[in-house]
């Protein structure tokens, strides 16, 4: 059971990733890992050729399973949903199998997809396992996955052109937008926000938020925004710049506890803020360092 024991945790985070980029939530993640586990451990392990294999393939399964909960819970979720933020102290804490964490842009776009089609996006774009691996991993044919693969990408594509955005940018974007934000620069944030960009904010009916629906539009985003940061000046609030889905976000602070994070996305050309996600239910904040 010991040598189980370490086979398990040697491959804990690649499992995490993995299912973690078919759920968007650290809790329901960290249950299918539990289930996996006992699913493990309970296993003849001289009988199995391949842990790493079989380990992913329970997880993947278990989380297919999960995943048609989550999105009937989803359903009756009040105002938008995003998913659970990833919260690293400093780039360097984050694990190396971790350290490509699936962008909140992306988790947002992935919630559009059938959970099979998510599934084999992940494993497939993300993790680069074979579409006979997936096929065996699923129960389906290799024709399938090839063909549920080439679907999902394509529509992944439509909505959310593959660019990399430097760190560097992306940290000094971030930090502008704050202190225009927080500082009521209406001028300094119209400047930086793209005529159609989209506010996201979720605060699942526990929290502040602006409104059932995403907002659009320079001006409407714009002038929530220092709206928003006015009414939050009363409050003893901190910002610390931190990794949040493997991208420079901001945490924010109240009184020494986590208040909200603020994740923005650029436009493909780099020149704008496209996306801006804003998480401020405390469910998803509670594991935050």
């Amino acid at each position: 059971m010991a040598d189980a024991t370490q086979v398990f945790a040697d491959h804990r985070e690649l499992l995490f990733s993995i299912v973690y980029g078919i759920l968007a939530s650290v809790a329901d993640t960290e249950d299918v890992l539990q289930e996996t586990w006992l699913s493990w451990a309970s296993r003849d392990h001289d009988t199995i050729e391949n842990a790493r294999a079989y380990l992913v393939r329970i997880a993947v399964n278990k989380a297919l399973t999960q995943q048609s909960l989550l999105r009937r819970r989803r359903e009756t979720y009040v105002g938008p949903w995003l998913p659970e933020p990833l919260v690293a102290a400093d780039g360097a804490a984050v694990a190396v199998e971790r350290a490509e964490a699936i962008s909140m842009a992306l988790l947002v776009v992935l919630e559009s997809l059938t959970p099979t089609e998510r599934a084999v996006f992940i494993l497939y774009e993300v993790f680069g396992y074979g579409h006979p691996e997936i096929a065996a991993m699923l129960g389906r044919t290799h024709a399938s996955v090839r063909q549920i693969s080439r679907r999902a990408r394509a529509h992944v594509q439509a909505r959310r052109p593959l660019n990399e955005v430097d760190p560097q940018v992306r940290q000094k974007v971030t930090e502008r937008f704050v202190a225009a934000t927080f500082g009521g620069d209406l001028d300094g944030l119209l400047e930086m926000l793209a005529p159609e960009v989209t506010l996201w904010t979720d605060g699942g009916g526990k929290a502040p938020a602006a409104g059932t629906r995403p907002i659009h539009g320079r001006d409407k985003v714009a002038r929530l925004l220092i709206t928003r940061g006015a009414n939050a000046a009363g409050h003893r609030l901190s910002i610390q710049y931190r990794y949040v889905n493997g991208d420079p976000s901001a945490v924010v602070f109240a009184d020494d506890s986590p208040f909200g994070v603020m994740v923005i996305d650029l436009t493909h050309d780099g020149t704008r803020i496209g996306d801006i996600y804003v998480i401020t239910n405390p469910d998803k904040l509670s594991h935050i360092p």
